[in-house]
């Protein structure tokens, strides 16, 4: 699959982008998720970054345009992938020869507007190399994968991508309505027939007696985090979590250096719709559980949201695509903890395999005792 070339017009202008250059031979640093620091990639000179975890702050959800940075856009250069839609941002120390979404090489670069910028991020901590084991020793026990994905798997292709993120905060302030159901016993008397005589029983029989009950209900709610990615599996995600969100540290383009950052697809005002969602299925329990009693039904309960606040935060995932007969399987590590899932093809031949070494488990089973 051969690149496809660039028109004119969908080339970015080349800005003047902050670089990290080595102070002993020039060469470009990169930061290197083992030692947390910028190294070089010719002479593997060394520097500190600066990790600031004061300063983040919670910006207000109503004035969310003034939080849009224009010099953002400027440090990066942003490229499109035409298969399946991505686009990702690039520093100046990085490369992208196929989609880390898709594995497409049929990438484009184009000019947009970047929106807003990230208030804080989760630095790498699992290399590359590390990564790689965790897939090979994840790859290995699918045990319905194709043989060919395990042996002929390229490493080359996983990329390291900030993934972008939303998190919400609010106080809600929920009024409600329901009945409220508590359970009491009453002694019942019947006649039963048993070995031809009829006898009289007698049973404790649960009942429910019903009250209309309502009332308020208020909550905090602390960073609801929700994926700001089209492109990423939301089960996929839900995989590899939990972030320790603890450890965010305030947005440096060092730490994107020798990596990839998607932009944004979901934004501010649909992951909003996301979370309210998210809240109100916590509410309903909450709320349920607020009522009391053995039951409640009928619940209708409605919410105010006062204070809201977010951020937009980066977060490290190593990712790896491919494409098996003409669909698209990614994988996918959480580059903070490790934690590895994905998506794998299934190899017909070894569910047959199974399926017959089933069928004749089950065949002699039944030989052997109808023999006995």
């Amino acid at each position: 699959m051969g690149e496809t070339p660039c028109a004119e017009n969908n080339t970015i202008k080349q800005e003047q982008t902050e670089r990290f250059l080595c102070s002993s031979c020039g060469g470009n640093m990169v930061f290197e998720p083992k030692k947390q620091k910028l190294v070089c990639l010719y002479c593997s000179n060394e520097s500190e970054v600066n990790f600031e975890k004061t300063n983040i702050i919670e910006n207000d959800f109503y004035i969310a345009e003034n939080t849009k940075n224009k010099n953002w856009e400027n440090e990066k250069r942003i490229i499109k992938c035409e298969s399946c839609g991505a686009q990702t941002l690039l520093d100046e120390n990085s490369t992208a020869q196929f989609c880390a979404f898709c594995g497409s090489s049929h990438i484009i670069k184009t000019q947009e507007v970047a929106g807003i910028v990230p208030e804080s991020l989760i630095p790498f901590v699992i290399s590359k190399d590390a990564a790689g084991v965790l897939f090979s020793n994840w790859i290995k026990k699918l045990f319905f994968a194709p043989r060919a994905l395990k042996s002929n798997y390229n490493m080359n292709k996983m990329k390291g991508v900030y993934i972008p993120f939303w998190t919400y905060d609010s106080h809600t302030f929920s009024d409600y309505t329901a009945e409220r159901g508590t359970y009491y016993y009453v002694t019942e008397t019947e006649w039963v027939e048993e070995d031809g005589e009829r006898k009289q029983v007698t049973k404790q029989v649960r009942k429910t007696s019903w009250s209309y009950v309502s009332g308020d209900y208020s909550k905090f709610y602390d960073d609801i985090l929700i994926n700001a990615s089209a492109q990423i599996n939301n089960h996929i995600i839900s995989k590899l979590e939990p972030f320790n969100l603890k450890e965010l540290v305030l947005y440096k383009p060092e730490f994107l250096s020798g990596f990839l950052a998607e932009r944004y697809s979901i934004d501010l005002k649909s992951g909003w719709k996301i979370a309210e969602e998210k809240i109100e299925s916590d509410l309903s329990g909450e709320i349920r559980q607020h009522i009391g009693g053995d039951e409640v039904r009928n619940l209708s309960f409605s919410t105010a949201y006062d204070a809201i606040k977010f951020k937009h935060i980066l977060l490290p995932i190593w990712i790896s695509a491919y494409i098996y007969k003409t669909k698209v399987y990614r994988f996918m590590i959480n580059g903070q903890t490790g934690e590895v899932d994905g998506e794998s093809p299934v190899s017909t031949v070894k569910v047959m395999l199974l399926i017959l070494a089933i069928l004749a488990v089950i065949g002699g089973a039944y030989f052997y005792f109808s023999n006995k």
